[in-house]
């Protein structure tokens, strides 16, 4: 699999490079992903920008009730980046029962302001972690991280699709 996934992957971002001429590292593949979900606008929006003046009622707003909200998929996110996110750096994770429905927490409106900066957060602390980390833990965790920025960016095109059913997405930020 290690065989086929970094090839795949090193071509996939080689486009981005190849204006300086400087080949990709894992470390720079890595690090482009995850700065792509979180506030590096190129492809597609990025978390942050997809947040960007969201108000808390628009955050908890549901479709019906089979739908998460945004605040739901905020949450989602922070739980599953900062539990990997424990395990890289070495840390114990918050206890988890297993039941991925829990992860999809509801919050109040005078939260909403701290749940986006605790994204924010973490995803910088993601970043941060890369940085540092040697080639050896790279090459042991990889997929791991590719995953996360997919997951990432799965659950930004949720965000995105729900703010135009709700009307308050401005396709001048990037998607029309």
């Amino acid at each position: 699999m290690k065989k086929i996934f970094f090839p795949l992957l090193a071509f996939a971002f080689l486009s981005s490079y190849s204006q300086d001429k400087t080949a990709p590292t894992l470390k720079s593949i890595l690090l482009d992903q995850l700065k792509t979900t979180h506030n590096k606008q190129e492809w597609f929006v990025p978390a942050i920008p997809a947040l960007d003046g969201l108000t808390p009622e628009q955050a908890m707003w549901r479709q019906d009730t089979s739908n998460h909200s945004i605040g739901q998929l905020v949450n989602h996110l922070i739980f599953w980046d900062d539990e990997e996110l424990a395990k890289f750096n070495g840390e114990k994770p918050v206890p988890f029962n297993g039941n991925n429905d829990e992860t999809f927490a509801t919050f109040d409106k005078s939260s909403w302001a701290a749940t986006v900066k605790k994204l924010d957060e973490v995803l910088t602390k993601w970043e941060q972690s890369i940085e540092k980390a040697d080639e050896a833990k790279l090459q042991k965790w990889y997929g791991i991280i590719a995953h996360i920025s997919t997951h990432n960016a799965y659950h930004i095109g949720q965000i995105l699709y729900i703010r135009k059913l709700q009307g308050s997405w401005n396709p001048a930020k990037g998607v029309k």
